[in-house]
């Protein structure tokens, strides 16, 4: 009853040909092209009359698989994905990856790492991953199928680029924040990890041109006290940065005491929150470095 049951859905998911509208590259046109960087790792496949499928895999992120549309044919919903046999090679050995989100824009599909990597193992054994829809205009099925022809000529070179990428990407230490215990301007081990990918990632990207680094204190102690408890959180900071290789006239420090609080200092936890220094990563301006100043600070 079972085995009836999945040869019911699998009938379900993959209408017979002729009732639904495919795109796909056949074995003359099918392509596949590698893009490489520290930053960001891509393996794109053009469907013709469709628009493209890529596996993406950026730093510091999880691989994904999106479709990118011309003009997405398929309604907004589910789509069933499976991996079956290329129109090429018959077969009955179809394997379910179950569904996935459609949605009304550029990139209607999008693939978490789980499936993705599935369709990639199923590409390498020359199979097809196939997505099916009805279309948003009358009730005839849509097809996207992902040519394996020529994949695997440029998968190793891809895991090759995977291994390559830094651990963090932009967005990820564009604010970077370090708290500190009472009373304390000193880095403890899991600051300096921290801290650490922000300089990996800053000895890559030439493309940021200067670091802002803000001191900040709770609303304990006298206010001159805390200026300069925050004046030497925002330096031990920098000099992290500096004695990692960082040009120190990248950098611009600023302290503030505690009149930037990111919580109301009426509790331990809160008080927590605002002992603490944060990083900005900037790009395109370069900054003169100063000591303070009376702008607010982000973060």
């Amino acid at each position: 009853m079972a085995i009836l049951s999945k040869l019911l859905l699998l009938f379900v998911l993959i209408p017979v040909e002729g009732v639904a509208k495919t795109y796909t590259a056949d074995l003359s046109n099918s392509q596949w092209y590698l893009s490489a960087s520290i930053f960001e790792c891509s393996l794109t496949h053009p469907i013709p009359r469709y628009g493209k499928g890529v596996f993406y895999h950026e730093a510091g992120e999880k691989l994904t698989f999106y479709l990118n549309a011309n003009a997405n044919p398929m309604k907004t919903g589910k789509a069933a994905l499976v991996i079956e046999a290329p129109q090429w090679r018959p077969g009955n050995n179809v394997q379910s990856l179950g569904y996935v989100p459609v949605s009304e824009s550029s990139k209607p599909i999008v693939v978490g790492r789980t499936k993705a990597r599935n369709m990639m193992e199923g590409l390498m054994d020359g199979m097809t991953p196939t997505f099916t829809r009805r279309s948003w205009y009358n009730d005839e099925s849509i097809r996207v199928r992902v040519s394996s022809v020529n994949f695997p000529d440029f998968y190793n070179d891809y895991l090759n680029c995977v291994a390559s990428l830094l651990p963090v990407n932009f967005r990820q230490v564009e604010r970077t924040k370090v708290l500190f215990k009472v009373d304390k301007a000193e880095l403890t081990e899991d600051d300096r990890k921290i801290l650490e990918k922000v300089v990996i990632y800053l000895k890559a990207d030439n493309t940021v041109t200067s670091i802002v680094i803000d001191g900040h204190t709770d609303s304990s102690g006298r206010r001159i006290y805390n200026r300069r408890l925050s004046k030497e959180r925002s330096e031990v900071v920098r000099t992290y940065f500096i004695e990692n290789g960082i040009p120190e006239e990248m950098i611009t420090t600023r302290y503030h005491g505690e009149r930037y609080p990111v919580a109301k200092n009426n509790s331990k936890k809160n008080k927590a929150k605002n002992r603490r220094t944060t990083v900005r990563l900037e790009r395109g301006t370069r900054m003169a470095s100063s000591s303070s100043s009376n702008a607010s600070p982000e973060g």
